[in-house]
């Protein structure tokens, strides 16, 4: 049986619904606060993914302008820009994460590398055997804003590659070309299915005994695909793992 408005005096009743109105009160603000739980993991993500893409922004921003900032100050021991943009979209393209890097120099193909990988998630290891340049890449990672996206290492990379762990998904190497193919078979076992080993200046540098015999071993792998590519005249090659087994040598 209905409470009768009338047989309770003095209690307030809300026209709608029929309660009175202290219930219809805790009704109500039952049926907000089941609102605002449901909707705030929504608002949550929306503002998240607002403020995400705002810090990708400034970030891009960032480098660019210190990119600019430097454009005639990167020296031979660096890539060109065309290098570095080449690295970039390839980094980008394939989704790459785990990075490696031999031959720092001042930090300029770094600094596209670790770019591309703020973008995908990843980071990036790279080595420097001279202490006056490994210092300068650290400070020009730090200038860039990039420098959360790069362990940088003074460090003897002849050694470091045995060291290192893996896997790496793309591995850049731009330092002694008479050390490239020992680079190549101590860090293919790290190198994960679908990666790159990917080789700077085997065009202009192809007279090199270290860079012939690089390209003569890597093209003989079938589970290797090579191509050499020229953003630049220095040229790059690039060295994809092909199938998910490993084999040492042919």
């Amino acid at each position: 049986m209905g409470i009768s408005r009338q047989a309770v005096p003095g209690i307030r009743f809300d026209k709608a619904s029929g309660l009175p109105y202290s219930a219809y009160r805790r009704r109500e603000m039952k049926k907000a606060a089941t609102l605002l739980l449901a909707f705030t993991p929504l608002v949550f993500l929306i503002a998240f993914g607002q403020s995400s893409q705002a810090g990708s922004q400034s970030l891009d921003n960032r480098v660019r302008d210190f990119l600019a900032s430097q454009k005639d100050q990167w020296r031979e021991e660096n890539v060109t820009e065309a290098d570095g943009r080449f690295l970039y979209d390839l980094i980008l393209k394939r989704g790459y994460t785990r990075a490696l890097e031999i031959g720092t120099s001042t930090g300029h193909s770094g600094i596209w590398q670790a770019w591309a990988l703020s973008k995908t998630g990843g980071s990036l290891i790279t080595a420097e055997i001279e202490e006056f340049r490994h210092l300068l890449a650290v400070r020009n990672f730090k200038a860039s804003g990039l420098d959360g996206t790069v362990d940088a290492r003074l460090a003897d990379a002849h050694k470091l590659v045995e060291e290192l762990p893996g896997p790496f998904d793309f591995v850049f190497i731009d330092a002694d070309k008479n050390w490239t193919l020992n680079y190549f078979k101590a860090l293919l076992p790290k190198l994960a299915p679908g990666g790159c080993f990917a080789v700077h200046g085997v065009s202009s540098l192809g007279y090199m005994k270290g860079i012939r015999d690089f390209l003569e071993y890597v093209r003989g792998l079938d589970f290797m695909e090579t191509t050499v590519e020229t953003p630049s005249a220095g040229g790059i090659s690039l060295s994809f793992r092909r199938t998910p087994k490993f084999a040492a040598s042919r």
